[in-house]
C-alpha cells in the first residue's frame, strides 16, 4: 500500500524509484484485495506488484528506507548494520501528535483498518518528500 500511495504522492516528479520490501514478506504475493480497493479509491495502482524480501541489493539502490514499525527498523539495523544511516521510521514523519510511531498492520482487521493505514501513510508523505527533496538522506533521489 505504501508503495502505491507514495508513487501517487510523487505526482509529476521525475527520476524517483519507489520500491517496497518486507522484513518477513511472503515472496511473490500480489497486493491484498483490501489494499487494491484502498488504492483504487485513491487513484493509485499496484496491479503489477509482487511482494519481496528486503535484501542488500535493494538497500544499496536506496537513498532512504522507511520502516513501518520500530520492530522492522530494529530488524533492518540488526541484519544490515552497515546501512543503518539509510533507515528511518515512517511514523516519525506522521503529522499527528497522537500517533505512536508504528504503522498498524491491517491484515485480518477489515476494511476500516486498511483505510486507517492509508490515512497514516498519507499523513507521513509530505514530511518524507520534504526530507528527501532537501537531501537530508545524504544522497540523491
Amino acid at each position: 500500500m505504501a508503495e502505491g500511495l507514495f508513487r501517487k504522492a510523487l505526482g509529476q516528479r521525475e527520476g524517483w524509484l519507489v520500491r517496497s520490501a518486507g522484513v518477513s514478506a511472503s515472496v511473490g504475493s500480489k497486493e491484498s484485495r483490501e489494499t487494491a480497493k484502498v488504492l483504487r479509491d485513491r487513484g493509485a495502482d499496484l496491479s503489477d506488484f509482487r511482494s519481496q524480501q528486503v535484501n542488500e541489493a535493494l538497500i544499496l539502490e536506496a537513498d532512504a528506507v522507511f520502516a513501518m514499525t520500530e520492530g522492522h527498523l530494529y530488524a533492518l539495523e540488526d541484519e544490515f548494520p552497515d546501512y543503518s544511516d539509510r533507515f528511518y521510521l515512517l511514523g516519525d514523519f506522521v503529522d499527528d501528535e497522537s500517533f505512536d510511531g508504528d504503522v498498524p498492520d491491517p491484515i485480518g482487521m477489515g476494511a476500516r483498518a486498511y483505510e486507517e493505514v492509508a490515512r497514516v501513510l498519507e499523513s507521513a508523505f509530505p514530511g518524507i518528500l520534504c526530507f528527501l527533496e532537501a537531501g537530508e538522506s545524504g544522497a540523491e533521489k
